[in-house]
């Protein structure tokens, strides 16, 4: 199965490791820093000129690729959900 990240972009779902809110995320700082590398790394990919919304770090023929999305981590977490791949998910976010 394939989820759709935005623009042309598609990624096999099995390769997903995580899918995470931009906002969120960035605030902190071992986030903004593991951002920065991996783009200094070149494994980030922005699927689109739109406002970044998320980002999903997956996994692709042994290469890390972190895929920046105009879809919001919620949609995407509902579209892996919806397609079978993804039993429980942990947001994050519970009490």
């Amino acid at each position: 199965m394939y989820m759709h990240l935005g623009g042309d972009t598609v990624v096999k779902l099995k390769d997903v490791i995580a899918i995470m809110d931009l906002d969120v995320t960035s605030t902190s700082k071992i986030t903004r820093e593991f951002l920065a590398v991996a783009e200094e790394e070149g494994f980030v990919i922005n699927v689109s000129d739109d406002l970044p919304k998320s980002y999903v770090l997956a996994e692709t023929d042994k290469k890390s690729r972190l895929y920046v999305s105009p879809i919001s981590s919620g949609t995407l977490l509902k579209r892996a959900a919806h397609m079978g791949g993804i039993g429980k998910v942990r947001t994050g976010l519970e009490d």
